[in-house]
């Protein structure tokens, strides 16, 4: 905690040497996308894309699941989305599963999870037509990069049952996109809709 604590000290006279202008930032944020991704500490939005402040609209939850739209139940998910969207404006959205994640590997091995009841109720989010649970009953199941790329996509379909999203999506203004991050090399790839691969940046 402590290098948290110094680093914060120091980041005034961090920003001014980068010639971060602050004050500009006070006067309102016009990010460029919402990039939704997972809580892992190993995944770091701003270090992926090189981006600097104001440019990214984070939303960030357990194995980077977007919940189905639901009109009778407000999540912070749901006005994050509708927030980036209708009042920021952002033309692009961007959801990136990652290597190694805890989420869909813990759904691939059917683990356990009765020790942790929150996290269990927030992966049924992924029932009952994930691709990620299809594929733990697969005889040949995929590799875990595979079941990640399944798993990002789903997101994407969850994405388009926010109203806002889809109102946008279909006019043009707002484009989708999946990404998913090795963690072990650093290497980003896209989904590619015309083939349906994910092929590094």
């Amino acid at each position: 905690m402590q290098s948290l604590i110094d680093n914060a000290r120091l980041f005034p006279k961090r920003a001014a040497d980068r010639r971060t202008d602050l004050g500009r930032l006070a006067e309102g944020q016009h990010p460029e996308a919402l990039f939704i991704t997972c809580s892992d500490s190993r995944v770091v939005p701003t270090l992926i894309t090189g981006a600097g402040p104001g440019q990214l609209f984070e939303l960030r939850t357990a194995g980077n699941i977007v919940p189905v739209h639901d009109t009778e139940r407000v999540t912070a998910e749901a006005a994050t989305i509708e927030y980036a969207v209708e009042v920021l404006g952002v033309t692009d959205v961007i959801v990136c599963g990652h290597s190694h994640c805890g989420a869909v590997g813990a759904l691939l091995r059917t683990d356990d999870l009765t020790a942790v009841p929150t996290v269990r109720r927030w992966l049924s989010h992924t029932e009952p037509h994930d691709p990620v649970r299809d594929a733990v009953t697969a005889a040949d199941g995929p590799a875990i990069t595979s079941a990640v790329q399944r798993h990002v996509l789903t997101q994407l379909d969850r994405l388009r049952t926010h109203p806002s999203v889809a109102a946008r999506v279909a006019d043009g203004r707002l484009a989708l996109h999946a990404w998913c991050y090795a963690i072990d090399t650093g290497v980003v790839s896209a989904h590619r809709p015309d083939t349906g691969a994910f092929l590094p940046l």
